[in-house]
């Protein structure tokens, strides 16, 4: 009878011992990841990337029966300060927008920027006979008539990162450049714009 009492009070504390070293375990593997991120971490030194709209045009702007043509020209500048990280360009869109109705469109080439690298990534963006609600057509031909307008670039690429012969998975990168002016008289100057990033 004392036996199985001392058997039944064994049993509990193993199961105690056995839950305890599993959790120690688990806790000693959470500090391990943590230690080794933040080792990355110092030794990479992310920084962040910076996107500036560097020029942008319009030309042969056209409105005829609430339809759209143009051809927009874009310049983005890509700054990467990263002594470490390099980054894959894999599939990039082009998108200009005017009161959340899409203008134009396009896709450029991938591409390849090293660390520590400015790369101007040039697109060029056509509205061919694009049809527009009334209230678009209205106020585009009224900023028209201003001799200039403003509309919002978006890019959005699908980017990997490489540190050493390391490659990442695929992310999506979205840049936004709000309130961009776009003179119709060529001689006017082309203000830069810092673009918004999303990753």
């Amino acid at each position: 009878m004392a036996n199985n009492t001392a058997q039944a009070t064994q049993q509990p504390a193993k199961h105690f011992n056995l839950v305890r070293c599993v959790a120690t375990c688990l806790l000693a593997l959470i500090v391990l990841v943590g230690l080794a991120a933040l080792i990355n971490w110092l030794v990479i030194r992310p920084k962040r990337f910076v996107y500036t709209l560097e020029n942008g045009s319009v030309q042969n702007f056209n409105l005829t029966d609430n339809h759209l043509n143009a051809t927009f020209d874009f310049v983005l500048g890509a700054y990467n300060p990263s002594s470490k990280i390099s980054v894959y360009y894999d599939h990039i869109e082009f998108t200009v927008t005017y009161e959340d109705q899409t203008l134009a469109f396009n896709t450029i080439d991938p591409f390849f920027q090293p660390h520590r690298n400015v790369t101007r990534v040039e697109s060029k963006l056509e509205a061919l006979n694009l049809a527009l609600s009334p209230s678009t057509f209205k106020d585009l031909t009224i900023e028209k008539s201003s001799g200039e307008i403003d509309v919002d670039v978006h890019l959005m690429s699908r980017i990997r990162f490489k540190v050493g012969t390391w490659k990442s998975n695929h992310h999506t990168l979205r840049i936004v450049c709000s309130s961009v002016t776009l003179h119709f008289s060529w001689y006017k100057h082309f203000e830069k714009k810092p673009c918004e990033v999303e990753l």
